[in-house]
């Protein structure tokens, strides 16, 4: 637009120049009444730059008419993309609510568990467990373990030979006893959830006889037989059954290729009882039973544990649940009371009945080490009198009878277990556990009266799990024990084992 405007002005200004002598012409038109040929040629020339200069006004005019329209049309279409934007956008935006709407709905029913088991009536029953196979190869410092008993199977300490001059000696066990089978029950009736829940395996019996009915023989068939561990229904917040005793926080027990782990400084027990659970706060779970009652006595100079079975008063256990941002707290007590007949002499199921008093107390938990709990580190500790047969398989008695006083000596026990779970890839984690237990007695007892008896124990151990898809699990661990008696006498013993397992 200003090169045409510029190029007008000078169309004028020479056009201005031509026509200047035009004036002084007519001027003195009268005084020239014939027009030269020159002066015609002049005049038809003027005329045409008059009309040229014409067609040059009209050409500015008619180019500022475009570019106006020109500008009208580009504003209307930057009008036009910008509601065509908006909508754009406000369309965008309406797609991404309908897809976080839609990732939302689906992470809800991703969530939300799938439907499990089948249906009889208004029962929903549920079938689960694992398969189990572990390989050990055994070296005790004073001599073998007999076949086809516990202490094979997974670590006893209390099995542990400590014979004076014995020789040592190393064995190799492959055993599937540890299969598990699981059925849950799940009904609801007038209001009220009911379940019932049953767990088996073949590890619990054991037997050195060296056949089928009796235990299972390794020479031919390996047939065991299948041994309960829970069973119990739940009706609102009562649990009525076998279960793992209230005193026990079984979050604890780490993972292992063993059956228990660390399994001195552990509380393990499962045992029929009625158990209440109420919340007392949004993190706060109250649990109290009743428990069966059984003591598990030795009489002064044989080490021997002796199952009475005369026991009047059943087991009180409690125990407080705290859960928080960083773990686990398990606050537990235990007051029971020990019962034994007596001839005067000896033990005996119909005489005089003595009577002792056990009260033990508790803590365990797990502490998270990263943000999502996969690593963490398990603990508990334990004290107790006479309540030998609570921690670490039994290791110390329920107390000790002495047939020269005809009364029952206390025996104190005092227990702790940690472990260290960590993962070193999402298929790969490695355990570091140990435990400890140490026994108390009397310092009025002779050597005669409990120097076979079981003083400490302790162990340490180290394993590497992988999975190589989620429903398989496969590890190696190494354990070292170490048994002592109250006369000094000890054992040890050094395990590889390696464990495959199938989860359904």
């Amino acid at each position: 637009m200003r090169t045409q405007g510029i190029k007008l002005a000078v169309a004028l200004m020479t056009a201005s120049a031509l026509i200047a002598p035009q004036a002084a012409l007519a001027k003195h038109k009268h005084a020239a009444p014939a027009k030269s040929k020159h002066e015609i040629e002049l005049e038809a020339r003027l005329a045409r730059l008059e009309a040229e200069v014409s067609e040059m006004r009209a050409a500015a005019a008619a180019a500022r008419g475009g570019q106006a329209q020109a500008d009208a049309g580009a504003q209307a279409a930057i009008a036009q993309a910008q509601a065509q934007a908006a909508a754009a956008t406000a369309s965008a935006q309406a797609a991404q609510a309908k897809a976080a709407e839609t990732a939302t709905k689906l992470a809800a029913l991703e969530k939300k568990p799938a439907p499990e088991g089948m249906r009889s009536g208004a029962t929903t029953i549920k079938l689960g467990g694992f398969l189990k196979m572990e390989a050990a190869n055994s070296h005790w410092s004073n001599g073998p373990v007999t076949t086809n008993t516990l202490g094979r199977d997974f670590y006893l300490p209390s099995t542990i030979p400590t014979t004076a001059g014995g020789h040592s000696a190393t064995s190799q066990d492959f055993n599937a006893k540890q299969a598990r089978l699981w059925l849950n029950l799940d009904t609801q009736v007038a209001g009220h959830v009911v379940k019932g829940y049953v767990e088996t395996d073949f590890q619990v019996t054991a037997s050195a006889a060296q056949n089928v009915t009796a235990g299972g023989s390794q020479r031919t068939t390996n047939g065991y037989t299948l041994g309960l561990r829970r069973a119990y229904i739940q009706v609102d917040r009562f649990t009525l059954g076998q279960d793992w005793t209230t005193f026990q926080y079984v979050a604890a027990l780490p993972e292992s290729t063993d059956y228990v782990g660390p399994t001195e400084g552990t509380v393990f027990v499962r045992q029929p009882q009625v158990r209440y659970s109420t919340p007392l706060a949004k993190n706060a779970m109250l649990h109290i039973a009743l428990e069966n009652p059984e003591s598990a006595l030795t009489t002064a100079g044989s080490p021997t544990l002796v199952e009475n079975g005369t026991d009047r008063m059943p087991d009180i256990t409690a125990r407080l649940a705290l859960t928080g941002a960083h773990g686990e707290l398990s606050l537990a007590g235990l007051v029971r009371q020990v019962r034994a007949e007596s001839t005067g002499t000896a033990l005996t199921n119909a005489g005089s009945g003595l009577t002792a008093t056990g009260v033990g107390g508790s803590v365990a938990g797990k502490l998270w080490l990263n943000k999502d709990k996969s690593a963490d580190l398990r603990f508990m500790a334990t004290y107790g009198q006479n309540i030998g047969r609570y921690v670490g398989l039994n290791f110390a008695p329920d107390a000790l009878y002495l047939p020269t006083t005809n009364s029952l000596s206390n025996v104190k026990v005092f227990a702790t277990m940690a472990a260290l779970h960590l993962p070193l890839t999402a298929r790969t984690r490695v355990n570091l556990m140990g435990g400890y237990q140490n026994v108390g007695y009397d310092n009025a007892l002779t050597a005669a009266q409990n120097g076979t008896f079981n003083k400490k124990a302790w162990s340490l151990a180290a394993n590497l799990f992988y999975s190589p898809v989620k429903a398989i699990d496969v590890g190696i661990e190494y354990r070292h024990g170490e048994r002592d008696l109250v006369n000094g006498a000890s054992g040890t013993l050094d395990r590889v084992e390696f464990a495959a397992k199938y989860s359904f």
